[in-house]
């Protein structure tokens, strides 16, 4: 399968589960604070080179990637390398600077549930919504127990697998994903025409 069709693959899964969550926000009321950014500022995330490969993509063609390739190779920190803090003293207040290509992970945390070891659907969220939102919070675990509708981290990992097993498979720490994912577009076109309408300086 070409990237082209990979990143197109992805991205209609990941518009498939945008209306997942925008009908479970609907139906629970919980939303991420405002500027919020101390999830992505967690320095343990841990993602698959495939949710990334629209970013690499659309870098590859828009932008530098192997000046962003360097970056993620000398950095140091383990913290996202997209998510963008809105000082050195406030870590956790941020957004992330690609927002439109952030990955699986990002979009679930917060409004998707994985499975216990008895099988029951837990909701995977934070301290902040569970503290700030807890009436939703405890109203929505009610309504999950009586099947309301909540994405399951599983599903959308299988769905995602199956539009490429190796890269979909493949769990490293966020910036290495990334990082891969650059230079699987990479080695991909180093032989291979652009798309059509395409140019890239890389």
């Amino acid at each position: 399968m070409s990237i082209e069709r990979k990143v197109k693959e992805i991205e209609r899964l990941f518009g498939r589960l945008e209306e997942d969550i925008a009908t479970f926000q609907s139906e629970s009321s919980l939303s991420c604070k405002a500027g919020c950014g101390k999830c992505c500022n967690h320095p343990e995330i841990n993602a698959s080179p495939l949710e990334f490969l629209p970013w690499a993509f659309h870098l590859f063609l828009n932008g530098d990637p192997l000046a962003v390739l360097e970056e993620l190779n000398a950095g140091k920190s383990a913290v996202c390398h997209l998510y963008k803090p809105v000082s050195v003293i406030e870590k956790e207040n941020g957004s992330c600077s690609e927002y439109k290509y952030r990955g699986l992970i990002c979009r679930l945390f917060g409004y998707g549930a994985s499975r216990d070891k008895l099988g029951e659907l837990r909701l995977v969220t934070c301290k902040i919504i569970k503290e700030n939102q807890k009436e939703s919070f405890e109203k929505t675990v009610e309504a999950m127990k009586k099947g309301l509708y909540v994405p399951i981290f599983t599903d959308y990992y299988m769905h995602l697998n199956q539009i490429d097993f190796r890269l979909g498979n493949t769990i490293v720490p966020i910036n290495k994903a990334m990082k891969i994912a650059i230079e699987e577009v990479l080695h991909y076109y180093a032989y291979r025409p652009l798309p059509e309408g395409h140019k890239t300086t890389a």
